[in-house]
């Protein structure tokens, strides 16, 4: 969740410019100093993780478009959004992992050591 301070500053000079699929909202300032860009910034829906944010909205955010990319069409080989799981329950753990059992798959003799 935002802190104090964000809040204020997005009640006090922020514009809504629209929500992901996550929730998410995303701002920019009303009014920006004179010869300066305006200021562009997220709300993240739950958790502030920066990986959460979809590359449409990313590519806003850096100031890489002027408008979100929310229209553009999607490609069949493009997969949905997913935020970074590392470090949560739902991370990948390979086979032989040691919180997956620490198991491993016998090696097939194709391996030789290096011995110096």
């Amino acid at each position: 969740m935002a802190g104090f301070g964000t809040l204020l500053f997005t009640w006090l000079k922020g514009k809504l410019v629209g929500t992901d699929t996550a929730g998410n909202r995303y701002y920019i300032e009303r009014s920006p100093a004179k010869g300066c860009r305006a200021k562009r910034w997220v709300i993240y829906n739950g958790v502030t993780e920066a990986s959460a944010v979809p590359p449409e909205w990313h590519a806003w955010l850096h100031h890489t478009v002027d408008a979100p990319l929310t229209d553009a069409e999607r490609r069949g080989w493009q997969k949905p959004h997913v935020a970074n799981n590392t470090g949560t329950s739902g991370a990948y753990l390979p086979p032989g992992h040691e919180l997956r059992g620490g198991q491993r798959d016998r090696a097939t003799g194709d391996y030789e050591a290096w011995q110096p």
